[in-house]
C-alpha cells in the first residue's frame, strides 16, 4: 500500500512528475461522480410512458404518455425544429420518444446533478413531468406516481 508520506515524495520531487500525472490519470474515474447516461433517460422515457394513465377517446391527453397538446407543439418544436400536431404525435410512438428523450434528459441530468442519487433525481424528474415542480416528489398523490415512475426505470436496471 502507498502511504501518505511516500505519495507526497513522489509527488513533489521534480524528477518523478510522471508519476503525478500517472497517478491523478488513475484516481480520476473515482473523482468524477456518476453521469447519467442515454439508456437511463431513455428508460426514464419507457417509466414515464408505462406509468402514464390511459388516454381515452373523450380526452385532452395525446400519446402513450398522456400529453397536453400545448406541451407537444412547444417541445416538437424545441427538439425537432417542427411542429408536430398532437395527432402526428400520439400516432408515432418513435416521433413521440425521441422528443421525451430530448425534453428529459436535460430535466433527469439536472436533478442528478443536484442530487447526487440516481433513485431521487428520477423521482424529481418523474415530479417535474407531472406537476412542473420537481419538489413535489413526495406531495400527495405526486409521491405514489413517482415511486411507480421509479419502480418501472428500475426494472431496466
Amino acid at each position: 500500500m502507498l502511504s501518505v508520506e511516500r505519495l507526497l515524495d513522489i509527488t513533489s520531487s521534480p524528477r518523478r512528475w510522471r508519476w503525478s500525472v500517472l497517478l491523478l490519470l488513475c484516481l480520476l474515474p473515482f473523482a468524477v461522480p456518476a453521469q447519467i447516461s442515454d439508456a437511463k433517460v431513455e428508460a426514464l422515457v419507457e417509466a414515464l410512458r408505462l406509468s402514464a394513465p390511459p388516454v381515452g377517446a373523450d380526452s385532452e391527453l395525446y400519446g402513450d404518455w398522456a400529453i397536453k397538446p400545448d406541451n407537444i407543439v412547444r417541445w416538437s418544436q424545441r427538439c425537432l425544429d417542427q411542429d408536430v400536431t398532437p395527432e402526428q404525435f400520439a400516432a408515432d410512438r418513435a416521433l413521440a420518444r425521441q422528443v421525451l428523450i430530448c425534453v428529459m434528459g436535460p430535466v433527469l441530468r439536472e436533478q442528478f446533478a443536484d442530487s447526487n442519487n440516481e433513485i431521487v433525481a428520477v423521482q424529481r424528474a418523474a415530479a417535474w413531468w407531472m406537476t412542473g415542480d420537481p419538489d413535489q416528489y413526495r406531495a400527495g398523490a405526486t409521491d405514489g406516481y413517482t415511486l411507480r415512475v421509479l419502480e418501472a426505470y428500475l426494472r431496466f436496471f
